[in-house]
């Protein structure tokens, strides 16, 4: 028997069971699906967040608490504002160069509306350092950080939130039991499916910040390079700012390369992990083609029996039981990689979590579910393909 003739036999042979293997490619189906929707999801992930790094400016620095290696234990921060003073005191006559901040969680009210957000407490110089604009009003002062006033920037969000049809400049809010008047609301920038949403942040003096969590440390400092091929004399001249005070293994500076670096090894291992999820489905889709090929093998014994008797060879009987078994994948494969793509499109069009599907991954579904017929349907073919013809004549 040719390849062909026994191509042409396994397609009818599904095609009379339609039923069947309508359901046995069903399992092949939704494993591909999965793989190539979660696969899609993950690396749009890593794009979205990465591309708000990007957006952070190419020579920007970041100084952080703990080594900077990837699954590291956290360390708290030990950094101060001396730490920043001294930093600052390194680069003369460049003014706003060089911002902290301090994060932490409160309760905020105004009238009648309360909201939980996160709250940043940041030295004067901050937004021109991380590229934000004030909307509306004005940004605070070195002044009021000196002095700790208790004024407040209110994200976008936030301002909608708590004062919904009014002007917030110049009114109230406040923040964990303390007042603070309302000077400026950030220009809108959107919110994303992954990472904080920037709108929804509230923004307070550095010093107002300690006062208000009740410590001296500062959570990071954020240093801008005067220029891109400045960066790594930058980050040195930083780094041995820090170690006249702090431990070298105590902090890490780092680049926005260094930080996409990390940041695309945890989405990476991520995604790896939700594709090995969905590939469990294409293993139980791989063991129901095995289990159908062999009751398939079971139905069709006396017609196995007739064709070895006359003349169709072991082999021929082989062949033939693997192109069914790898068939029904192969078509649940193709069904699911569509309907794959489809969802991940509707998914990025219509949802907010971001979904990108990539060529590896469309070529890892349909090698898999390839894989999974062959490796499923050798034991069935196998066992077909070694009956005795007299034997197989003589089954009721």
């Amino acid at each position: 028997m040719s390849l062909r003739e026994a191509l042409r036999a396994a397609l009818r042979s599904l095609v009379t069971n339609r039923m069947r293997s309508a359901l046995t490619t069903l399992g092949v189906l939704i494993g591909v699906l999965s793989v190539v929707l979660l696969v899609a999801i993950g690396q749009g992930a890593r794009q979205e967040i990465t591309g708000q790094i990007e957006g952070l400016g190419s020579n920007l620095l970041f100084a952080l608490p703990g080594d900077g290696d990837f699954g590291a234990a956290p360390t708290r921060s030990q950094f101060t504002l001396e730490d920043i003073d001294a930093i600052e005191r390194e680069f003369p006559g460049v003014e706003r160069r060089v911002a902290g901040s301090i994060v932490g969680g409160e309760p905020v009210q105004a009238g009648g509306n309360r909201v939980t957000t996160t709250i940043n407490g940041v030295s004067a110089g901050y937004l021109d350092v991380v590229v934000r604009e004030v909307a509306r009003g004005q940004a605070f002062g070195e002044s009021d950080v000196t002095t700790a006033r208790r004024v407040a920037l209110l994200g976008a969000g936030i301002a909608d939130q708590l004062f919904p049809g009014q002007d917030p400049i110049g009114r109230n809010v406040t923040i964990g039991g303390i007042r603070y008047r309302v000077v400026g609301v950030m220009e809108r920038v959107g919110g994303t499916a992954f990472g904080p949403d920037r709108d929804r942040e509230l923004y307070i003096p550095i010093t107002s910040a300690q006062r208000q969590f009740a410590t001296s440390r500062i959570d990071a400092i954020f240093v801008r390079a005067t220029a891109t091929d400045t960066v790594d004399d930058d980050r040195q001249v930083v780094e041995r700012v820090l170690e006249r005070r702090l431990d070298a293994d105590s902090f890490s500076v780092l680049s926005q390369d260094d930080i996409i670096g990390v940041v695309g090894d945890i989405l990476q291992i991520l995604t790896l992990v939700l594709a090995a999820i969905a590939g469990i489905s294409l293993l139980v889709g791989g063991v129901g083609v095995s289990n159908i090929m062999l009751v398939s093998v079971s139905e069709r014994t006396r017609e196995i029996g007739l064709r070895k008797a006359l003349g169709a060879r072991t082999r021929d009987i082989t062949r033939q039981f693997l192109f069914e078994a790898t068939a029904l994948t192969a078509i649940g494969g193709i069904i699911g990689l569509a309907a794959g793509i489809g969802l991940a499109e509707l998914v990025a069009a219509f949802a907010p979590i971001p979904a990108e599907v990539t060529l590896w991954s469309v070529a890892l579904a349909l090698g898999v579910s390839v894989g999974v017929g062959l490796v499923f349907g050798v034991l069935p073919a196998r066992r077909a393909g070694r009956l005795d013809p007299v034997e197989a004549l003589r089954h009721e």
